[in-house]
């Protein structure tokens, strides 16, 4: 777009036609034009908006109307697999240009400032196709980027060149002497190198904990999970199958000729000049190939801080206070994936300080914690939970952390350390906090010592936080109000279904429900009555305990989750 000339006289003269239309339908004002000239941005429009001059829609309508161009929404058309298809994130990114149909080597892109002729320029020289230009809000296309690339994908244009789908199409399977011969696909520069590194920075950039790579009989798929949920980020040529399976492998040090059985292993990797990651690889033999999971680890190290997990202030407080206590057990109990081990973290970075000796067993250990003695466990030698804590035990530790108890042995270890002058942390799979203390019983310890070592007890879920940019409030029915406790004057709010540039589909990252039941002496007592799990539960309930279906109810008040969410993770207003 052209810069804008003004006069600083009454009859003010703009050489930009939009900027003039803008003036003489009374959207910006002759200050505002100086201003805008002695800033000259790259992009007026943008500069306009971001100053609450004129807000996105009104740019559209205006320009909708200057140019004589159709307006659309881009959810509205299947954008992510010709964007894929024709591989061009960085003109994509540059421009805010994209691609939405292609029909007959006609080219449509949406763009929000059709006044730059560059785009159709560059986007006929990478193609070779003809263009034509529509409409859209500058936030759905911002948003639809978003969905392609995430939040980070400006980073990443300007050291990485994107592999396009006809690349990948002429990519065949991998051969028998390819099989043997790994040089081909073992080398940075490879194409299927690059693309690998590619979907890497995407599920990087969306905030990825695993990529599924799944082969079936006639398409390959690649999923990746984002604030718990699955999503197809990618679907490569069925033929590109074992090429992919292989290289992968390779990353992880495993053997490629063996299909039959899983393997494991890990890998770090250089993304970009300044962004290192590791990944725990998981293979498993399938009807149609070896399928792979790829964990990205160390990915929350800006997130270990008690404060941001998500517990209210009263929680929050009994589980520094339990951390601060010389000795004891805290457990923090929920189901695969619900976050134990990042509050696990979040507890030990409070108190790791050179004043402490820490050691953690771990299967595996996802993030590397400077200053703690951590330790991987290895139950193919022998070197399991147990082994570990007895080790530990002859290292002088002061706090000790099991990354899981799975058994009598283990439990009985953690339970007798805690009575011996240590701080012990771990994880149980329950359902709620008062049944952690049935579940240690019935792994076979005595209640007086869980009585005597168990001072905290932790349940918890995960659940998708909504954007606080793009949410959408509603006032509940009747029947919700009844069913979820909530008053008819609440305001709750739901997911926008296309979201915005800021989050993925409505949601941006998660937040944690929380159950914290501080073991003080009716409770001990309890125990040692052996107590059933509805007892237990009453008299935590009397002294004020807030249970995960609060938890969820406040979070749902104060517009963080929504239904829906809640009824995912929890058996609650059913």
């Amino acid at each position: 777009m052209m810069p804008v000339t003004v006069h600083s006289s009454n009859n003010s003269t703009v050489k930009n036609p939009l900027i003039d239309l803008l003036l003489r339908e009374g959207h910006i004002q002759t200050k505002q034009l100086i201003e805008l000239d002695k800033v000259n941005p790259n992009s007026p429009c943008e500069w306009l908006v971001e100053n609450n001059i004129i807000n996105n829609k009104q740019l559209a309508l205006i320009f909708a109307r200057l140019f004589q161009l159709k307006l659309i929404e881009p959810s509205h058309y299947p954008f992510e697999p010709l964007c894929r298809e024709l591989g061009l994130r960085s003109l994509i990114t540059r421009y805010h240009a994209l691609p939405i149909q292609l029909e007959n080597n006609l080219l449509t892109l949406a763009v929000y400032d059709p006044s730059n002729e560059v785009i159709e320029k560059e986007f006929r020289f990478a193609t070779g196709k003809e263009t034509q230009l529509v409409l859209s809000n500058v936030e759905s296309i911002k948003a639809a980027i978003h969905s392609l690339y995430g939040r980070a994908h400006a980073e990443h244009t300007s050291d990485f060149k994107e592999i396009d789908g006809l690349a990948l199409k002429n990519m065949v399977e991998l051969t028998e002497e390819e099989t043997q011969d790994t040089r081909q696909i073992d080398g940075d520069e490879a194409p299927v190198s690059r693309y690998i590194h590619q979907v890497l920075l995407d599920a990087i950039s969306k905030g990825a904990s695993d990529i599924h790579f799944e082969p079936y009989e006639d398409q390959f798929r690649i999923r990746i999970r984002c604030d718990g949920i699955l999503i197809e980020a990618h679907q490569p040529p069925v033929q590109l199958g074992r090429r992919l399976t292989s290289r992968v492998k390779i990353l992880a040090l495993l053997d490629i000729t063996e299909k039959r059985l899983p393997q494991d292993g890990r890998a770090k990797l250089k993304l970009t000049n300044n962004q290192n990651i590791n990944i725990r690889i998981s293979t498993l033999p399938t009807l149609w190939g070896e399928k792979i999971v790829l964990r990205i680890l160390g990915n929350h190290t800006n997130q270990l801080s008690i404060e941001q997990l998500g517990l209210d202030p009263e929680q929050q407080q009994l589980y520094i206070d339990a951390l601060n206590h010389p000795q004891g057990l805290i457990l923090i109990t929920g189901p695969t994936g619900s976050g134990k081990t990042l509050s696990l973290y979040s507890g030990l970075n409070r108190i790791n300080t050179s004043l402490v000796n820490i050691a953690t067993a771990e299967d595996p250990v996802e993030i590397n914690l400077p200053g703690i003695n951590q330790v991987q466990i290895k139950p193919q030698i022998g070197f399991d939970f147990a082994c570990a804590l007895r080790s530990f035990l002859r290292q002088d530790p002061d706090v000790i952390m099991v990354g899981e108890i799975r058994d009598f042995e283990t439990a009985d270890i953690a339970v007798k350390a805690a009575q011996t002058g240590h701080l012990v942390l771990s994880t149980l799979h329950t359902n709620s906090a008062t049944e952690t203390l049935t579940r240690l019983q019935n792994m076979g310890i005595k209640a007086y010592n869980i009585a005597a070592s168990l001072t905290l007890v932790i349940a918890q879920r995960l659940v998708r936080r909504l954007c606080p940019m793009c949410k959408q409030s509603y006032q509940p029915t009747t029947e919700e109000c009844i069913q979820y406790q909530v008053t008819t004057t609440t305001i709750l709010y739901r997911a926008s279904p296309v979201g915005c540039h800021h989050c993925n589909q409505g949601y941006m990252g998660r937040i944690g429900l929380f159950e914290v039941m501080n073991v003080d002496s009716s409770i001990r007592q309890l125990i040692l009555e052996q107590a059933c799990t509805a007892t237990l539960q009453s008299q935590a309930n009397m002294q004020g305990m807030t249970t995960l279906a609060q938890s969820g109810r406040n979070k749902l008040i104060r517009g963080e989750t929504t239904i829906a969410e809640l009824e995912r993770h929890l058996d609650w207003g059913k």
